[in-house]
């Protein structure tokens, strides 16, 4: 059978080839470790092998019986949503106490930014610093379990106190202030890439073959005038997944089972890599073709605030890690008591 790692490696290289981190922001995962990685032999949550993640062949009927034995999962409550994205760090530009930088793009227009990228939001710090060198300016890190609901998705007309740098007293109440939570600009190429890519390329790079330097621009080009999602620069946030991934976490307690998780990462190099280990440490699936599947964040929270036929539950979100200077075989996915440790407190007021 086909396999995609050539598809997916020449993907990547097309990708760093021409993207910059960080340049377009400037101004405008975590598994236990008593996880281990398993496979799947044949269905995603009552998927067949193959298929789509959210949503059956159309083409396919279901009898009336199928449909009545199909198992349902209840809707997951705000809270629970909270606590799936707690363990995901975000990063955004603040003062030392914590005080959030709100920028000005024009006299209309006050932007909040977070971003996925501790490398891009230090590109914008690094920009504000060299405009602004008497601000004492920082990253801090914040969970996105947080800021998903109290400031992401918070009533629009919330009233903010803005205070210009070195200016004295409380400062001035606005409305209007637009926070945006910015993707890696690697992934959201990544993303549009696979939207666009030709069934032709697919097949011949699955194969062995190559693209020339003017495919590869072609490809590019296509990606970023006419992908069908993921056109904006920031509040789309693409989450990748492999279908046949598994993640087994050991049980807690003498007795329990371990649980199965779905992994599904910010990260499509990360998922990759992962992937190229887990096959090459089984003989069985190394032939297996991945079926990849690509979601907005947000059309994904939604999803899991309805009943389902996924058991959202036991899907595991992995933040997105550094690639080790051996490539994807070195990097080494950090714990959840990692990820918590970057974050500060109750910062930006907001919280």
């Amino acid at each position: 059978m086909i396999k995609m790692n050539k598809l997916l490696t020449t993907l990547f290289c097309i990708i760093a080839s021409v993207v910059h981190v960080g340049a377009k922001f400037a101004l405008t995962g975590s598994v236990s470790q008593r996880s281990s990685i398993v496979g799947s032999s044949s269905a995603v949550f009552g998927i067949p092998r193959g298929g789509g993640l959210f949503g059956k062949d159309k083409a396919a009927e279901e009898s009336p019986t199928a449909i009545a034995d199909r198992k349902m999962y209840p809707a997951m409550s705000q809270e629970e949503v909270e606590e799936w994205l707690s363990h995901i760090p975000v990063f955004a530009v603040t003062d030392s106490n914590g005080s959030g930088v709100v920028l000005k793009p024009d006299n209309q227009t006050s932007v909040f930014y977070f971003f996925i990228s501790p490398m891009m939001a230090n590109a914008t710090l690094n920009t504000l610093k060299s405009s602004n060198e008497d601000m004492d300016l920082r990253i801090s890190a914040f969970s996105l379990g947080k800021i998903w609901y109290q400031i992401l998705h918070a009533d629009k007309e919330k009233e903010v106190m803005l205070k210009a740098p070195g200016a004295e007293g409380e400062g001035e109440a606005v409305k209007g202030v637009e926070y945006r939570l910015v993707p890696d600009t690697r992934d959201l190429m990544g993303a549009r890439m696979l939207l666009t890519m030709d069934p032709e390329e697919g097949e011949k790079l699955k194969n062995g073959g190559s693209l020339s330097a003017e495919d590869a621009q072609a490809a590019i080009k296509k990606a970023m005038t006419e992908s069908p999602k993921f056109k904006n620069t920031f509040n789309e946030i693409p989450v990748f997944m492999i279908a046949q991934m598994r993640m087994q976490k050991q049980a807690e307690k003498e007795g329990e089972e371990a649980v199965q998780l779905l992994p599904m990462y910010f990260s499509l190099q990360n998922m990759v890599g992962t992937w190229q280990q887990f096959t090459s440490q089984m003989e069985d699936i190394k032939d297996v073709e991945p079926a990849i599947n690509l979601m907005d964040l947000n059309e994904l929270v939604a999803k899991m605030q309805e009943e389902s036929e996924i058991d959202f539950r036991n899907v595991l979100l992995i933040p997105p890690v550094p690639m080790g200077s051996g490539g994807p075989e070195s990097t080494q996915v950090p714990t959840e008591d990692d990820q918590m440790s970057q974050m500060g407190g109750d910062t930006l007021g907001d919280l």
